[in-house]
Protein backbone atom coordinates (compact mmCIF):
# COMPACT_ATOMS: atom_id res chain seq x y z
CA UNK A 1 0.00 0.00 0.00
CA UNK A 2 2.28 2.86 1.12
CA UNK A 3 6.04 1.88 1.71
CA UNK A 4 6.24 -1.17 4.09
CA UNK A 5 3.29 0.02 6.78
CA UNK A 6 0.21 -1.83 7.39
CA UNK A 7 -2.97 0.05 5.81
CA UNK A 8 -5.17 -2.71 5.15
CA UNK A 9 -8.84 -2.52 6.70
CA UNK A 10 -8.49 1.65 7.57
CA UNK A 11 -11.20 3.95 6.79
CA UNK A 12 -11.13 5.27 3.14
CA UNK A 13 -10.51 8.55 4.91
CA UNK A 14 -7.73 7.42 6.74
CA UNK A 15 -6.37 5.63 3.57
CA UNK A 16 -6.34 9.08 1.71
CA UNK A 17 -4.41 10.52 4.10
CA UNK A 18 -1.59 8.37 3.69
CA UNK A 19 -1.46 6.32 0.94
CA UNK A 20 1.26 7.34 -1.26
CA UNK A 21 3.84 9.08 1.11
CA UNK A 22 7.12 7.60 1.87
CA UNK A 23 9.10 10.19 3.94
CA UNK A 24 12.10 7.97 4.52
CA UNK A 25 12.95 7.61 0.70
CA UNK A 26 12.67 11.95 0.66
CA UNK A 27 15.04 12.86 3.92
CA UNK A 28 11.55 12.82 5.65
CA UNK A 29 9.19 15.20 3.97
CA UNK A 30 5.77 14.46 4.75
CA UNK A 31 5.07 14.75 0.98
CA UNK A 32 6.69 13.71 -1.64
CA UNK A 33 8.34 15.86 -3.95
CA UNK A 34 8.17 17.82 -7.01
CA UNK A 35 10.41 15.51 -8.75
CA UNK A 36 11.86 17.59 -12.87
CA UNK A 37 14.14 15.17 -14.92
CA UNK A 38 14.88 13.32 -18.13
CA UNK A 39 17.85 12.19 -18.24
CA UNK A 40 18.71 9.40 -15.79
CA UNK A 41 22.61 8.43 -15.08
CA UNK A 42 23.22 4.86 -14.70
CA UNK A 43 26.92 3.72 -12.63
CA UNK A 44 27.94 1.15 -14.40
CA UNK A 45 28.08 0.25 -17.79
CA UNK A 46 25.85 -3.35 -16.82
CA UNK A 47 23.03 -0.76 -14.82
CA UNK A 48 23.13 0.89 -18.25
CA UNK A 49 22.09 -2.72 -20.14
CA UNK A 50 19.59 -3.94 -17.72
CA UNK A 51 17.69 -0.85 -17.87
CA UNK A 52 17.70 -1.43 -21.33
CA UNK A 53 16.33 -4.56 -21.21
CA UNK A 54 13.13 -3.66 -18.60
CA UNK A 55 15.16 -5.24 -15.84
CA UNK A 56 16.08 -1.95 -13.95
CA UNK A 57 14.51 -1.65 -10.62
CA UNK A 58 14.60 2.13 -10.87
CA UNK A 59 13.27 4.85 -13.22
CA UNK A 60 15.19 4.57 -16.41
CA UNK A 61 14.05 8.13 -17.99
CA UNK A 62 12.14 10.74 -17.06
CA UNK A 63 9.35 10.37 -19.18
CA UNK A 64 8.13 7.61 -16.53
CA UNK A 65 8.80 6.60 -13.11
CA UNK A 66 9.36 9.45 -11.05
CA UNK A 67 8.34 9.32 -7.58
CA UNK A 68 5.88 12.01 -7.76
CA UNK A 69 4.17 10.53 -10.77
CA UNK A 70 4.34 6.73 -9.39
CA UNK A 71 3.40 7.67 -5.70
CA UNK A 72 0.35 9.12 -6.92
CA UNK A 73 -0.67 6.55 -9.40
CA UNK A 74 -0.12 3.75 -6.35
CA UNK A 75 -2.26 5.41 -4.02
CA UNK A 76 -5.33 5.91 -6.71
CA UNK A 77 -5.00 2.28 -7.50
CA UNK A 78 -5.17 1.23 -3.79
CA UNK A 79 -7.61 3.64 -2.92
CA UNK A 80 -9.81 2.30 -5.82
CA UNK A 81 -8.97 -1.18 -5.82
CA UNK A 82 -7.29 -1.47 -8.85
CA UNK A 83 -4.48 -3.52 -10.23
CA UNK A 84 -2.30 -0.17 -11.08
CA UNK A 85 -2.64 3.60 -12.30
CA UNK A 86 -1.61 5.59 -14.78
CA UNK A 87 -1.25 8.93 -14.67
CA UNK A 88 -1.85 11.43 -17.74
CA UNK A 89 -1.87 14.81 -19.17
CA UNK A 90 -6.05 15.31 -18.99
CA UNK A 91 -9.03 13.72 -18.35
CA UNK A 92 -9.83 13.38 -21.85
CA UNK A 93 -6.65 11.32 -22.48
CA UNK A 94 -7.80 9.09 -19.26
CA UNK A 95 -10.95 8.31 -21.38
CA UNK A 96 -9.36 7.68 -24.77
CA UNK A 97 -6.08 5.95 -23.81
CA UNK A 98 -8.56 2.80 -22.86
CA UNK A 99 -10.48 2.93 -26.24
CA UNK A 100 -7.52 2.90 -28.13
CA UNK A 101 -5.40 -0.10 -25.95
CA UNK A 102 -8.35 -1.54 -25.66
CA UNK A 103 -10.52 -1.96 -29.49
CA UNK A 104 -9.15 -3.28 -32.65
CA UNK A 105 -10.40 -2.60 -36.29
CA UNK A 106 -12.95 -4.86 -36.84
CA UNK A 107 -14.45 -4.60 -33.03
CA UNK A 108 -17.52 -3.30 -31.94
CA UNK A 109 -17.84 -0.96 -28.75
CA UNK A 110 -20.99 -0.18 -26.81
CA UNK A 111 -20.87 3.58 -25.31
CA UNK A 112 -24.02 4.93 -23.18
CA UNK A 113 -26.11 7.56 -24.31
CA UNK A 114 -25.26 10.24 -21.72
CA UNK A 115 -21.24 9.95 -22.19
CA UNK A 116 -18.80 12.88 -21.82
CA UNK A 117 -18.87 15.00 -25.16
CA UNK A 118 -15.34 15.05 -25.68
CA UNK A 119 -15.27 10.82 -25.77
CA UNK A 120 -18.52 10.75 -27.74
CA UNK A 121 -16.67 12.84 -30.02
CA UNK A 122 -13.33 10.78 -29.97
CA UNK A 123 -15.28 7.82 -30.91
CA UNK A 124 -17.51 9.19 -33.33
CA UNK A 125 -14.40 10.39 -35.31
CA UNK A 126 -11.15 8.29 -34.39
CA UNK A 127 -12.88 4.81 -33.56
CA UNK A 128 -14.86 4.79 -36.54
CA UNK A 129 -11.68 6.70 -38.75
CA UNK A 130 -9.63 3.23 -37.46
CA UNK A 131 -12.63 0.73 -38.10
CA UNK A 132 -14.26 -0.24 -35.08
CA UNK A 133 -17.80 0.16 -34.94
CA UNK A 134 -19.83 1.99 -32.52
CA UNK A 135 -23.19 1.82 -30.64
CA UNK A 136 -24.43 3.79 -28.57
CA UNK A 137 -27.29 2.31 -25.62
CA UNK A 138 -29.99 3.85 -23.06
CA UNK A 139 -28.35 4.64 -19.92
CA UNK A 140 -31.16 2.77 -17.78
CA UNK A 141 -30.56 -0.45 -19.91
CA UNK A 142 -28.81 -2.16 -16.85
CA UNK A 143 -29.07 -6.23 -17.85
CA UNK A 144 -30.62 -5.15 -21.26
CA UNK A 145 -27.85 -3.80 -22.80
CA UNK A 146 -27.04 -7.69 -23.38
CA UNK A 147 -29.33 -7.73 -26.10
CA UNK A 148 -26.74 -5.03 -28.05
CA UNK A 149 -23.59 -7.33 -27.58
CA UNK A 150 -22.52 -8.72 -30.77
CA UNK A 151 -20.16 -11.34 -31.09
CA UNK A 152 -17.66 -8.44 -32.25
CA UNK A 153 -18.79 -6.49 -28.97
CA UNK A 154 -15.02 -6.39 -26.60
CA UNK A 155 -15.61 -2.98 -25.25
CA UNK A 156 -18.50 -1.35 -22.84
CA UNK A 157 -17.75 2.10 -21.80
CA UNK A 158 -19.91 3.48 -19.10
CA UNK A 159 -20.33 6.52 -16.96
CA UNK A 160 -22.50 7.14 -14.37
CA UNK A 161 -24.34 9.74 -13.09
CA UNK A 162 -24.37 9.93 -16.62
CA UNK A 163 -22.84 13.68 -18.14
CA UNK A 164 -25.40 16.44 -18.11
CA UNK A 165 -28.23 13.97 -17.80
CA UNK A 166 -26.86 11.98 -14.37
CA UNK A 167 -28.62 8.56 -14.72
CA UNK A 168 -27.23 6.50 -12.61
CA UNK A 169 -26.65 3.21 -14.21
CA UNK A 170 -27.28 -0.51 -13.28
CA UNK A 171 -22.88 -1.06 -13.21
CA UNK A 172 -22.90 -4.67 -11.96
CA UNK A 173 -25.58 -5.61 -14.41
CA UNK A 174 -23.79 -4.00 -16.98
CA UNK A 175 -20.70 -5.71 -16.19
CA UNK A 176 -22.44 -8.88 -15.71
CA UNK A 177 -23.78 -9.27 -19.25
CA UNK A 178 -20.34 -7.73 -20.96
CA UNK A 179 -18.30 -10.19 -19.28
CA UNK A 180 -20.91 -13.33 -19.55
CA UNK A 181 -19.89 -12.61 -23.63
CA UNK A 182 -16.23 -11.91 -23.02
CA UNK A 183 -16.28 -8.32 -23.77
CA UNK A 184 -14.63 -5.12 -20.49
CA UNK A 185 -15.98 -2.76 -18.84
CA UNK A 186 -14.79 0.65 -18.94
CA UNK A 187 -16.29 3.39 -16.38
CA UNK A 188 -15.79 7.21 -16.38
CA UNK A 189 -15.43 7.16 -12.70
CA UNK A 190 -14.90 11.07 -12.53
CA UNK A 191 -18.33 12.45 -10.50
CA UNK A 192 -17.83 9.71 -8.00
CA UNK A 193 -14.14 9.79 -7.09
CA UNK A 194 -12.44 6.85 -5.42
CA UNK A 195 -14.38 7.38 -2.24
CA UNK A 196 -17.58 7.38 -3.63
CA UNK A 197 -17.78 4.21 -6.35
CA UNK A 198 -15.90 1.15 -5.94
CA UNK A 199 -15.58 0.26 -9.61
CA UNK A 200 -13.68 -2.60 -9.37
CA UNK A 201 -15.97 -4.25 -6.47
CA UNK A 202 -18.68 -3.55 -9.05
CA UNK A 203 -16.99 -5.70 -12.12
CA UNK A 204 -15.40 -2.94 -13.70
CA UNK A 205 -12.32 -3.70 -15.67
CA UNK A 206 -10.97 0.23 -16.07
CA UNK A 207 -11.94 2.98 -14.03
CA UNK A 208 -10.71 6.55 -15.46
CA UNK A 209 -10.65 9.56 -13.93
CA UNK A 210 -10.10 13.36 -14.83
CA UNK A 211 -8.37 14.30 -11.77
CA UNK A 212 -8.61 17.83 -13.08
CA UNK A 213 -11.89 18.15 -11.07
CA UNK A 214 -12.11 16.61 -7.53
CA UNK A 215 -8.65 15.08 -6.79
CA UNK A 216 -7.14 18.25 -7.88
CA UNK A 217 -9.59 20.37 -6.04
CA UNK A 218 -8.71 23.59 -7.06
CA UNK A 219 -9.26 24.45 -10.46
CA UNK A 220 -5.34 24.44 -11.42
CA UNK A 221 -4.67 21.19 -12.51
CA UNK A 222 -4.86 19.70 -15.69
CA UNK A 223 -4.15 15.52 -15.34
CA UNK A 224 -5.70 12.19 -15.96
CA UNK A 225 -5.84 8.43 -14.35
CA UNK A 226 -6.48 5.76 -15.80
CA UNK A 227 -7.04 2.74 -12.85
CA UNK A 228 -6.70 -0.92 -14.47
CA UNK A 229 -7.67 -4.75 -12.93
CA UNK A 230 -4.83 -7.01 -13.60
CA UNK A 231 -6.14 -8.51 -17.04
CA UNK A 232 -6.64 -4.92 -18.76
CA UNK A 233 -3.71 -2.98 -17.64
CA UNK A 234 -0.76 -4.66 -19.56
CA UNK A 235 -2.63 -3.32 -22.87
CA UNK A 236 -2.56 0.12 -21.06
CA UNK A 237 1.05 0.19 -19.83
CA UNK A 238 2.08 -0.65 -23.46
CA UNK A 239 0.05 2.19 -25.10
CA UNK A 240 0.70 4.88 -22.69
CA UNK A 241 4.51 3.62 -23.17
CA UNK A 242 4.60 3.68 -26.57
CA UNK A 243 2.83 6.51 -27.21
CA UNK A 244 4.85 8.66 -24.62
CA UNK A 245 2.75 9.78 -22.46
CA UNK A 246 3.46 11.72 -19.41
CA UNK A 247 1.82 13.91 -16.85
CA UNK A 248 3.36 16.76 -15.39
CA UNK A 249 4.92 16.08 -11.59
CA UNK A 250 4.03 19.42 -10.93
CA UNK A 251 0.26 18.22 -11.77
CA UNK A 252 1.02 15.37 -10.03
CA UNK A 253 2.14 16.88 -6.32
CA UNK A 254 -0.79 18.81 -6.37
CA UNK A 255 -3.29 16.09 -6.53
CA UNK A 256 -1.20 14.39 -4.19
CA UNK A 257 -1.88 17.44 -2.27
CA UNK A 258 -5.51 17.51 -3.33
CA UNK A 259 -6.09 13.41 -2.74
CA UNK A 260 -4.98 14.54 1.50
CA UNK A 261 -8.09 16.63 1.57
CA UNK A 262 -10.05 15.05 -0.77
CA UNK A 263 -12.62 13.32 1.91
CA UNK A 264 -13.25 16.39 4.09
CA UNK A 265 -13.48 18.40 0.83
CA UNK A 266 -16.34 15.66 -0.75
CA UNK A 267 -18.22 15.98 2.63
CA UNK A 268 -18.61 19.30 2.55
CA UNK A 269 -19.66 19.62 -1.25
CA UNK A 270 -22.09 16.52 -0.89
CA UNK A 271 -23.87 18.20 2.12
CA UNK A 272 -24.05 21.77 0.51
CA UNK A 273 -25.26 20.29 -2.87
CA UNK A 274 -27.90 18.34 -0.66
CA UNK A 275 -29.33 21.72 0.65
CA UNK A 276 -28.91 23.50 -2.36
CA UNK A 277 -30.91 20.54 -4.49
CA UNK A 278 -33.83 19.97 -1.87
CA UNK A 279 -34.14 24.14 -1.95
CA UNK A 280 -33.82 23.69 -5.87
CA UNK A 281 -36.89 21.00 -5.88
CA UNK A 282 -39.42 23.32 -4.15
CA UNK A 283 -38.64 26.36 -5.79
CA UNK A 284 -41.98 26.93 -8.68
CA UNK A 285 -39.23 27.43 -11.80
CA UNK A 286 -37.65 24.32 -11.15
CA UNK A 287 -39.49 21.53 -13.18
CA UNK A 288 -36.59 18.55 -11.64
CA UNK A 289 -33.63 18.32 -10.41
CA UNK A 290 -31.36 16.11 -11.87
CA UNK A 291 -29.29 14.97 -8.83
CA UNK A 292 -29.32 11.09 -7.78
CA UNK A 293 -28.49 11.64 -4.31
CA UNK A 294 -31.73 13.26 -3.54
CA UNK A 295 -34.77 11.39 -1.99
CA UNK A 296 -37.17 11.26 -5.08
CA UNK A 297 -35.05 11.68 -7.91
CA UNK A 298 -34.57 9.41 -10.96
CA UNK A 299 -31.17 6.77 -9.76
CA UNK A 300 -31.67 7.73 -6.45
CA UNK A 301 -32.47 3.81 -5.73
CA UNK A 302 -29.92 2.71 -7.46
CA UNK A 303 -27.56 5.65 -5.85
CA UNK A 304 -28.06 4.27 -2.57
CA UNK A 305 -27.44 1.01 -3.09
CA UNK A 306 -24.03 0.91 -4.92
CA UNK A 307 -22.21 4.59 -3.99
CA UNK A 308 -20.91 5.72 -0.99
CA UNK A 309 -21.48 9.31 -1.26
CA UNK A 310 -22.47 11.65 -4.02
CA UNK A 311 -20.17 15.40 -5.05
CA UNK A 312 -21.17 18.43 -5.74
CA UNK A 313 -22.18 18.61 -9.36
CA UNK A 314 -25.81 18.18 -10.49
CA UNK A 315 -28.37 19.59 -13.19
CA UNK A 316 -32.16 21.46 -12.97
CA UNK A 317 -34.33 21.42 -15.99
CA UNK A 318 -36.22 24.40 -15.60
CA UNK A 319 -40.30 25.15 -16.68
CA UNK A 320 -40.48 26.17 -19.89
CA UNK A 321 -38.90 29.92 -20.44
CA UNK A 322 -37.36 31.97 -23.01
CA UNK A 323 -33.46 32.16 -23.74
CA UNK A 324 -33.22 35.63 -22.68
CA UNK A 325 -35.25 35.22 -19.31
CA UNK A 326 -31.97 31.90 -18.75
CA UNK A 327 -29.72 34.77 -19.76
CA UNK A 328 -30.69 37.34 -17.72
CA UNK A 329 -30.58 34.42 -14.70
CA UNK A 330 -27.22 33.33 -15.45
CA UNK A 331 -25.77 36.56 -16.81
CA UNK A 332 -26.15 38.82 -13.44
CA UNK A 333 -24.76 35.63 -11.41
CA UNK A 334 -23.08 36.82 -7.74
CA UNK A 335 -21.15 33.57 -6.71
CA UNK A 336 -21.58 31.59 -9.59
CA UNK A 337 -19.04 31.40 -12.27
CA UNK A 338 -20.00 29.98 -16.11
CA UNK A 339 -16.93 27.89 -17.33
CA UNK A 340 -16.56 24.37 -18.41
CA UNK A 341 -15.09 22.63 -15.88
CA UNK A 342 -16.17 21.41 -11.77
CA UNK A 343 -15.05 20.09 -9.50
CA UNK A 344 -13.11 22.82 -7.79
CA UNK A 345 -13.97 25.16 -4.38
CA UNK A 346 -15.70 27.62 -6.35
CA UNK A 347 -19.38 27.14 -7.60
CA UNK A 348 -20.15 27.46 -11.37
CA UNK A 349 -23.43 27.15 -13.67
CA UNK A 350 -24.05 27.12 -16.99
CA UNK A 351 -26.83 26.20 -19.58
CA UNK A 352 -26.27 22.48 -21.17
CA UNK A 353 -28.16 21.03 -24.33
CA UNK A 354 -28.07 17.21 -24.30
CA UNK A 355 -30.49 16.63 -26.71
CA UNK A 356 -28.30 18.11 -29.79
CA UNK A 357 -25.72 14.54 -28.71
CA UNK A 358 -28.19 12.28 -28.00
CA UNK A 359 -29.02 9.62 -30.54
CA UNK A 360 -30.04 6.17 -28.41
CA UNK A 361 -32.82 8.03 -26.65
CA UNK A 362 -34.74 11.13 -26.87
CA UNK A 363 -33.67 13.55 -24.72
CA UNK A 364 -37.02 16.04 -23.97
CA UNK A 365 -36.63 17.22 -20.68
CA UNK A 366 -39.17 20.07 -21.18
CA UNK A 367 -37.12 22.84 -20.31
CA UNK A 368 -33.95 24.14 -20.11
CA UNK A 369 -31.22 22.32 -18.88
CA UNK A 370 -29.17 24.00 -16.18
CA UNK A 371 -25.85 22.40 -14.39
CA UNK A 372 -24.52 23.18 -11.20
CA UNK A 373 -21.49 22.73 -9.50
CA UNK A 374 -21.66 23.80 -5.55
CA UNK A 375 -18.24 24.60 -3.99
CA UNK A 376 -17.39 25.15 -0.80
CA UNK A 377 -19.05 28.44 -0.05
CA UNK A 378 -21.91 28.41 3.01
CA UNK A 379 -25.12 26.60 1.01
CA UNK A 380 -27.26 29.85 2.47
CA UNK A 381 -25.28 32.24 0.35
CA UNK A 382 -25.45 30.07 -2.77
CA UNK A 383 -28.85 29.87 -1.79
CA UNK A 384 -29.65 33.86 -1.64
CA UNK A 385 -27.61 33.96 -5.02
CA UNK A 386 -29.54 31.65 -6.95
CA UNK A 387 -32.96 33.23 -5.54
CA UNK A 388 -32.16 36.02 -7.12
CA UNK A 389 -31.35 34.43 -10.64
CA UNK A 390 -34.30 33.03 -10.02
CA UNK A 391 -36.13 36.18 -9.82
CA UNK A 392 -34.40 37.74 -12.71
CA UNK A 393 -35.55 34.62 -14.84
CA UNK A 394 -39.22 35.60 -13.32
CA UNK A 395 -39.06 39.16 -14.04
Amino acid sequence: MSGDRDLDGLDPATLATHLGRHPERHLGAVNTPVYRASTILFPTMAALEAASLGQAPEPTYGLHGMPTVTDLQAAVAALEGGHAALAVPSGLTATTLPLLALAKPGDHVLVVDSVYGPTRRFCDVHLKRFGVDVTYYDPWSGAGIAALIRPTTTLVFTESPGSLTFEVQDIPAVAAAAHARGAKVILDNTWATPLGFRSFEHGVDVSVHAATKYLGGHSDVLLGLVVANESAYPALHRLWTDMGLTASADDCFLALRGLRTLPTRLARHQASALEVADWLSRRAEVREVLYPALPGARGHALWQRDFRLATGLFGIVLNPVPRERVAAMLDGMRLFGMGWSWGGFESLIIPTWPERVRTATAWDPGGPVLRLHIGLEEPRDLIDDLAAGLARLAA
